[in-house]
């Protein structure tokens, strides 16, 4: 009977009810245009005039050319099928409403994010450098450049965790909480513990997790069980069995504000494994930044304009703080990525370091799927005499993931690019530093999905004295790592590297 009870169980579940209607979906879309193909002549002279057009409107478009490329030969190898779930995929109304409440969204906060002229006038004249970055993202997403803060680094997501749960219990007006990945367990019972606490208390309790991110992990009505605490909920883009580009946007940030005074973001998720509770891939690699002053206004900003997407408008006022800190240390610009818009600042963040690099760029990142211009950069920063190193895991999640990651190892390693592989497990960080005067800590990793269609999150720092802890916390990660030659890749199973080039073809749905 209890094996009865378990198949009726994963038979009538949410998930397989899910794939099956997206199922049902595929099979009716194929059969009709399967239908059409066989039976109507003239309809391929009209799909072959209707391919012509797209593939010279995709040609002629903005987006990435690997996109382009992923999109036009399916078109010219199934004329017809290609085509028409192009334009399915493009042509939807979801996205062009998501992307409109967005936009009127950012339009709404612009006043909140007033950048101070006087910074930009004193990095005008002393940095040149950081002036241009600065100025592109402020333009770009209203993100100011703020140079009274007071920023932590923490080399592990542990160490992160335990500083959070100090400050989450000493909150008194608001806590906001946005990762990727909620997953019951140790760590976020130790966290809702305090949040429930807090809702008694007055506190102002606001959670928002990805809906596929916690697909299998929190029940479909999580949001109405807390919400029996006092604490308001929002699964971000829930998955629902349509068949539709919407559900490709993923929220893929990792943010804590609390009281307008204290920020957190970097890789870190809140599931046990990121805490090293759970062994799954050895030992796990995050890192993370705390950061208190004015920029975590920013943090506050990005947190509303995504909660507000499918709710009222709620005001920014009440939460919007003028913090009294006086430290001055560096720069730093906290930064969201938007993957509606046509700017890529994560990508170009990153370019900017790698084209701008004097003596070093060092790289941490799980996962490394590269387009053209990404590959580009960083051979030429090789070769014009830039230490390049990338850290990369040596027990990987993804398998296949990781086999195309390494499709790209011997074109980096033939210019000069030194690669490493963290021998204990599993780097799950995402950070760039580069001539100690540079560094990025954020969600954003080096792949499509981060660079093109999540949202994302991320701090930009400059002459900060963190630097030197974050450079330091990596080159104990290299001692901790096994360098990658030509002669390792030769020991490289050939299967697995026919299956990364193969993959490459793949690489913009990865």
């Amino acid at each position: 009977m209890k094996i009865l009870k378990v198949i009726k169980n994963i038979i009538f579940s949410r998930l397989t009810l899910a794939i099956l209607s997206l199922a049902i979906q595929i099979f009716l879309i194929v059969f009709v245009i399967s239908y059409f193909n066989r039976n109507l002549a003239w309809i391929f002279g009209f799909f072959g005039l209707l391919n012509t057009i797209v593939v010279l409107f995709i040609i002629n478009s903005k987006s990435n050319p690997s996109y382009k490329i992923a999109w036009i030969i399916p078109i010219l190898l199934f004329p017809g099928v290609g085509v028409l779930v192009y334009l399915f995929f493009k042509l939807q109304i979801s996205i062009r409403l998501m992307n409109k409440r967005l936009k009127s969204e950012i339009e709404n906060s612009r006043k909140y994010l007033v950048q101070d002229d006087l910074i930009l006038s004193k990095i005008r004249g002393e940095e040149r450098g950081l002036y241009n970055l600065a100025s592109y993202l402020n333009k770009t997403s209203n993100f100011p450049i703020y140079n009274i803060n007071n920023i932590d680094y923490f080399e592990s997501g542990l160490l992160q965790f335990k500083d959070m749960i100090e400050q989450l219990k000493k909150a008194k007006k608001f806590i906001f909480i946005e990762y990727f990945i909620v997953e019951r367990g140790y760590m976020f019972n130790s966290i809702l513990n305090i949040l429930k606490e807090k809702a008694k208390e007055g506190v102002e309790v606001r959670i928002m997790y990805d809906g596929f991110g916690s697909l299998l992990l929190l029940d479909h009505d999580y949001p109405e069980t807390l919400a029996e605490f006092g604490i308001k909920c929002k699964i971000f883009s829930p998955i629902k069995p349509i068949i539709s580009a919407h559900q490709n946007y993923r929220d893929h940030r990792k943010i804590c504000i609390i009281d307008g005074k204290i920020a957190y973001t970097g890789s870190m998720n809140i599931a046990d494994e990121y805490i090293n509770l759970k062994k799954r891939f050895g030992y796990w690699k995050d890192t993370g930044v705390k950061l208190e002053g004015d920029v975590v206004n920013s943090f506050i900003v990005m947190f509303l304009e995504l909660w507000n997407l499918e709710n009222k408008v709620e005001e920014y006022d009440k939460y919007i703080t003028k913090n009294e800190l006086k430290q001055k240390d560096g720069y730093v610009i906290a930064y969201a990525d938007n993957p509606l818009d046509e700017y890529e600042l994560g990508k170009r963040v990153y370019l900017d370091i790698i084209n701008n690099a004097l003596e070093y760029v060092y790289i941490v990142t799980p996962y490394l799927i590269l387009d053209d211009e990404m590959l580009s950069a960083l051979t030429y920063a090789s070769l014009r005499g830039v230490d390049v190193r990338i850290v990369m895991p040596s027990i990987p999640d993804k398998k296949l993931v990781n086999y195309l990651g390494k499709s790209y190892y011997e074109e980096l390693l033939e210019v000069g690019v030194k690669i490493y592989e963290y021998k204990y497990g599993f780097t799950h960080a995402k950070m760039f530093i580069s001539d100690d005067i540079k560094a990025v800590v954020g969600s954003i990793n080096l792949d499509y999905r981060s660079l093109y269609l999540h949202f994302e999150s991320a701090v930009y720092l400059y002459k900060n004295k963190i630097i030197k802890d974050i450079k330091k916390d990596y080159q104990d990660m290299i001692k901790n790592s096994d360098r990658i030659t030509s002669e390792n890749m030769k020991n490289f199973s050939i299967i697995k590297k026919i299956i990364g080039r193969i993959l490459r073809f793949l690489a913009p749905l990865m």
